[in-house]
Formats: structure tokens, C-alpha cells, sequence
């Protein structure tokens, strides 16, 4: 069998192991199920593109697990661009008068909640909650330090605990249970 070939054969078995799970992974952060899906999609051809030396590293899966969590940085970083230019056009339109502010919901799923929190601390606390991911393989993953993953998940951690009104002797069984939930 050419190399070729043997390539495209570990390639697809790569592919058909991990595409679920990194769909999983988007849509947790970015709680878009389409958005998901084209992101998963572009990590994979990234992946494809650099097979040869993804396959020989230790971890194809956290190599495409960190290209996956940079389109997903990128694309949150550009979407918040658009709505502040938009923001500033229909300000432009808009009355002086204050906004009528609405009643805040009671109860807020997990995925609302995380699309509140930042992008760190969302990525952190998806990887280390929802799979399970030690710090070390977080921190890889994330291209960051193994104390920036500890400092991100128990502010993150706290602030989801905030988000969804859990009390402190709950917060921990309550969040990994929510968490786990959602990437199973």
C-alpha cells in the first residue's frame, strides 16, 4: 500500500473516532449546533492538511483540539467586532432615552450560560468539565500554562455557579454533572 493511501486510511479512522467529539466541543463553545458543525469540519482539514506530523505526534487529538479551540477564539472575536460596529451604527439611529430593561430570567441553561463567560474561561472549564481533560492536556490543548488552566476553571467554575444561582455546597456535583451532560 502506497503512503498515500496509508494516510488517508488513518486519516479517516482519525476522523471517525473524534469528529462527534470535536463537534461537541464547538458547540459547547459556541452553542451554535451549525457553527459547530463548519467548525469541527475546518479543525479537520487543518488536521488533514498537516497529517503526517499530527499522526506523529503524541496526541492527534489535542492537536486538533487546539485548532479547533483557535477557529472558535477567532470566530467569537469576530462576531464581537460585528456587533459593536453594529451596536454603534443603531446607536446612531436609536433615541437618547434609556432602554426599557426586561426581567431577568430565573433559571439559565448551561449553554446560555457559557456563551456569557469569556473564552478562556468557557474553553477551560468545557475541557476540564464537560471531558474530562487533566490540566496538563487543557493547557496543551489551549496552547497556555498549566496555572492559567487552574486560575481560568475555578473563575470559570465560579462564575458558571454564579450564572446558573448554584449556592457554594452544590456548586461542584451540580456543574460537573451539567457539564458531563452536555458533552455526552
Amino acid at each position: 500500500m502506497d503512503r498515500r493511501a496509508e494516510a488517508e486510511r488513518e486519516f479517516l479512522a482519525f476522523f471517525q473516532r473524534y469528529h462527534v467529539e470535536l463537534s461537541r466541543f464547538a458547540y459547547l463553545m459556541t452553542g451554535e449546533p451549525d457553527a459547530a458543525d463548519d467548525l469541527a469540519a475546518d479543525a479537520l482539514t487543518e488536521v488533514w492538511r498537516h497529517w503526517e506530523r499530527v499522526n506523529a505526534a503524541d496526541s492527534p487529538i489535542a492537536y486538533a483540539r487546539g485548532v479547533l479551540a483557535n477557529l472558535v477564539r477567532d470566530r467569537i472575536r469576530r462576531l464581537g467586532r460585528e456587533r459593536r460596529g453594529l451596536a454603534r451604527i443603531a446607536a446612531g439611529w436609536r433615541d437618547r432615552e434609556p432602554a426599557h430593561q426586561g426581567d431577568v430570567p430565573a433559571v439559565l441553561d448551561v449553554r446560555e450560560a457559557l456563551r456569557q463567560m469569556p473564552y478562556s474561561r468557557r474553553a477551560c472549564v468545557v475541557l476540564r468539565h464537560g471531558f474530562g481533560l487533566s490540566e496538563r492536556e487543557t493547557a496543551a490543548v489551549l496552547n497556555i500554562s498549566v496555572g492559567t488552566v487552574k486560575s481560568q476553571t475555578s473563575r470559570g467554575s465560579a462564575q458558571l455557579a454564579r450564572l446558573l444561582g448554584e449556592t457554594p455546597a452544590n456548586e461542584p456535583t451540580r456543574r460537573a454533572d451539567a457539564a458531563r451532560e452536555l458533552a455526552g
